[in-house]
């Protein structure tokens, strides 16, 4: 009897050792393979004329060497229960079934660097939330899903021919079989070990998490460190925090703080209670006494990014009709969205909401206080929602309605006003919108209602169609200066002509027009567009995010801050004073439209944010209480002359406060 008892537990052991000896033999084949596509997505996307230091892409590399084995590492944990058990002719079926999702979650980062240059974020669950059939659709002709499945099942083939090369080496069926019960439980405990540290990614240091993908100053390099599986980690976890109210406090701590109250201190708020923050926030500043109530009618226009600004001229022209009316209006040169993306842009904008997806849930279907269009409709505005999109496209049909828009007029409605619309992916041709619009103002009498009218276009989007009747403007591409890789490049140009020309058109009918005196015209885009580029170079990097923004209206005063780097967080604090609209809504950014002090305040001072968690100030950008991400990078490269260009202190925890409040507002007020 006493000697069963070594002759169970070393074939217990054996077991044991057999599973976490073939859990190596699954790991080591997906490391090799994600680094595989880490070393290719670098070669692809590495910009023309973009110069790196050896040091940082070799950190780069290392660093996502360990986060690939990481994930593969905690994959051969988790199958512990069954590796040590089944068959070797199952243990291929599950190398096999691994290497493909590793691979493919690896490729499709790929793919989503290149479209959002970022890699896989909370925005890719949109294809279940989106118009999945038009987001498939647009996936199936914009990339080379053939290609890519093939790569994907030529390198999980490797993989899998690597995993039995390693097979047939190590042997781990036999490996250790005759030695001695003791022996096999000593290699237990280090191969076990070895296991857990190789999924904890450090021998002395905490596990590597989200903050470690940041190894250099370069976010082109950092955005090469996750591999898919990670980043997809990342991604569901941002999600379901962006989700969880339970935590008021969630936002402020990531932030740094422990309480609205120290966040309210850092930017000179009254911070007495939660009560007294609340209230500055939602304290708008005192209109003029002269203003009356303008028509404001605001348009985010889909994919209008600033860079094709900076070329336009007789021979590249990209705006049409537009580019005889910048020169009457407020342009702000130096601006960045909100999101990468158009639902997050537009949360961003109309709730002033860092969180999101905030209105798909229960929360959409209940009014949101400081909703814009709420404040527009409690200050005696008709509100209007128009887009040549479907408006069932997350839900907006509904959400708008009760989020304080009187109408909602969608691509399903211009179909009924105008039968001869084409209704295609996405919607109907941009130039339905601009007719309605045109109509709408004309049946505007004096004694009505004052419009407030929010507009999304969607033409200037994937596949990049026009009209069978569009007429292509010639341009010389010699007066492009920026990149030049993305096949869709030309297309782009020919979708963010139609747009702007169409918008430039309506400007010039509403200037020319019986109410130019009563209405305000603004417009910005949503988000910049993947076709611009990857912006790794320093000297682009701050091109990123930025997308114009345009104010129209008569006797307007720009102040000195066009040049000053800006973003969404600023445009209704800015417009709501300019049409006369008061309210409790939240005071997100600065009043563009004032004159900046020679010493700004906190809440006043030039700073743009991004809010995925980057803010940018004239001297360059970087990641929110992450100083070694910061990057020198500027719109005017006179300003890295003015003193030292490097990360400043004040203006990230100012940045932090601003950002973490903004979150806390919206947990603390919608907590279920």
């Amino acid at each position: 009897m006493l000697h069963a008892v070594p002759r169970h537990l070393s074939s217990f052991l054996g077991a044991l050792l057999r599973g976490l000896f073939r859990a190596w033999v699954l790991a080591l084949p997906l490391v090799v393979a994600l680094s595989l596509i880490r070393w290719g997505q670098l070669a692809y996307f590495w910009p023309a004329g973009y110069q790196a230091a050896s040091g940082d892409v070799a950190a780069a590399l290392v660093q996502g060497v360990r986060f690939d084995l990481k994930v593969s590492a905690i994959a051969g944990f988790l199958l512990l229960l069954v590796l040590p058990w089944v068959s070797g002719r199952v243990h291929t079926r599950i190398a096999q079934v691994l290497a493909f999702a590793f691979v493919m979650a690896s490729l499709v980062n790929l793919h989503y660097f290149g479209f959002y240059k970022t890699p896989i974020d909370s925005l890719v669950f949109g294809i279940v939330e989106d118009d999945t059939a038009a987001v498939l659709q647009t996936i199936w002709h914009d990339f080379p899903v053939l290609w890519t499945l093939l790569l994907a099942v030529g390198l999980s083939v490797g993989t899998v021919a690597l995993h039995r090369w390693l097979l047939a080496r190590i042997q781990p069926d036999v490996l250790l079989q005759s030695r001695h019960w003791a022996i096999r439980l000593v290699a237990l405990v280090l191969v076990f070990f070895a296991l857990i540290f190789a999924g904890k990614g450090t021998i002395r240091e905490m596990a590597l998490q989200r903050q470690h993908l940041t190894v250099t100053a370069s976010q082109f390099l950092n955005d090469m460190v996750p591999n898919g599986i990670i980043a997809l980690k990342y991604a569901w976890d941002s999600r379901g925090q962006s989700q969880n109210f339970t935590d008021p406090l969630a936002g402020l701590k990531a932030m740094g703080f422990d309480s609205p109250q120290a966040a309210a201190q850092v930017l000179g708020w009254p911070h007495g209670s939660e009560a007294e923050v609340l209230a500055a926030l939602r304290t708008p500043a005192p209109l003029p006494a002269s203003s009356q109530n303008k028509n404001l009618l605001f348009f985010l226009m889909e994919s209008w990014s600033a860079e094709p600004l900076l070329y336009q001229s007789p021979k590249f022209d990209v705006l049409g009709r537009l580019a005889p009316t910048m020169d009457k209006a407020c342009h702000f040169r130096n601006f960045d969205s909100a999101q990468p993306g158009t639902h997050p842009s537009l949360e961003a904008i109309l709730f002033s909401s860092p969180i999101t997806p905030l209105t798909l849930g229960d929360i959409g279907r209940k009014p949101i206080p400081w909703s814009i269009a709420k404040i527009a409709r409690d200050a005696g505005y008709h509100t209007l929602f128009v887009t040549s999109a479907r408006s069932g496209w997350r839900d907006l049909n509904r959400v708008l309605a009760v989020q304080g828009f009187d109408e909602v007029i969608d691509a399903n409605n211009l179909k009924v006003d105008y039968p001869e619309a084409f209704l295609g992916i996405w919607g109907v041709w941009d130039s339905y919108v601009f007719k309605y619009l045109s109509k709408r103002m004309a049946a505007q009498k004096p004694d009505s209602k004052p419009l407030f009218v929010f507009v999304l276009t969607s033409t200037n989007h994937p596949p990049y169609d026009l009209p069978a009747d569009y007429q292509r403007v010639p341009r010389d591409m010699a007066l492009w200066k920026g990149e030049t890789s993305s096949e869709t490049l030309l297309p782009n140009l020919d979708t963010f002509h139609y747009a702007s020309d169409l918008l430039g058109g309506f400007v010039q009918e509403v200037q020319k027009g019986p109410l130019h005196a009563s209405t305000l015209i603004a417009a910005s885009g949503d988000h910049n567009v993947r076709s611009f580029g990857v912006y790794a170079t320093p000297e682009r990097r701050y091109l990123s995010r930025q997308v114009p923004f345009v104010v129209w209206g008569e006797g307007l005063h720009c102040s000195n801050q066009l040049d000053q780097p800006a973003s969404h967080r600023d445009m209704f604090p800015t417009l709501f004073p300019l049409a006369g609209i008061t309210g409790p809504y939240i005071q997100s950014g600065r009043n563009l439209m004032l004159p900046l002090p020679e010493k700004p305040d906190a809440l006043n001072a030039p700073r743009a944010v991004f809010f995925t968690g980057e803010a940018r100030n004239a001297k360059g950008m970087w990641q929110l209480g992450k100083p070694q991400s910061f990057s020198c990078t500027s719109a005017h490269l006179g300003e890295q002359t003015k003193g030292p260009c490097e990360f400043n202190a004040q203006d990230d925890q100012q940045e932090r406060a601003r950002f973490g409040l903004l979150d806390w507002q919206v947990r603390v007020s919608l907590k279920k």
